[in-house]
């Protein structure tokens, strides 16, 4: 399902715009009491993998995470700056990186394997950032868990396979299109 396309511009063109997409849904938020918004992020990571595979999926969300981190307003609520990475929801930042590589390499078998580690990624991902959050807030991980990742576990499980079943569109798009996707 990944794009297979051989010309290595259009590799680098469709990496920038699944990095500006991510960009974008990162901005579709919608505010809870318990301080953490709930946002299309883990979506559009899904997406990175599933369309670009493991190297090129973890590149697109580098892209992002690097423009964020040099201060463009990329991240939830159009924050950015490296300090956001340091902050009580930065490990789901750092996060990212694994669940997109994981999503890509679900690739390498059907839909069943794609979602499951699609799953794992995300389990990566909310690892990451209860550590992290559990750290910065100085609480005890249970009790970060059921703040900062329990809450938005459905959500995510569902997004992730969204996601794959949107990267079929999409990669049948570009196939469709002649562009080097391979359905």
């Amino acid at each position: 399902m990944k794009f297979n396309g051989n010309n290595s511009v259009q590799k680098c063109v469709l990496c920038g715009v699944l990095a500006a997409l991510l960009a974008v849904l990162s901005q579709v938020s919608i505010p809870l009491p318990i301080g953490v918004p709930v946002t299309l992020q883990t979506f559009a990571v899904a997406l990175c993998g599933y369309v670009l595979g493991p190297a090129m999926g973890t590149a697109a969300v580098g892209v992002y995470l690097a423009l964020g981190a040099v201060g463009l307003p990329v991240f939830a609520g159009f924050s950015g700056g490296f300090g956001a990475f340091l902050g009580m929801t930065g490990g789901f930042l750092w996060g990212f990186l694994p669940m997109a590589l994981l999503c890509g390499l679900g690739l390498r078998g059907g839909k069943a394997i794609a979602i499951a580690l699609g799953t794992v990624g995300l389990a990566a991902c909310h690892l990451c950032g209860c550590v992290q959050f559990a750290l910065v807030a100085s609480m005890p991980f249970p009790q970060a868990f059921l703040t900062a990742s329990a809450p938005f576990l459905i959500k995510d499980v569902v997004s992730v396979a969204l996601a794959y079943f949107a990267a079929l569109a999409v990669t049948a798009s570009i196939k469709k299109a002649g562009l080097g996707g391979a359905a």
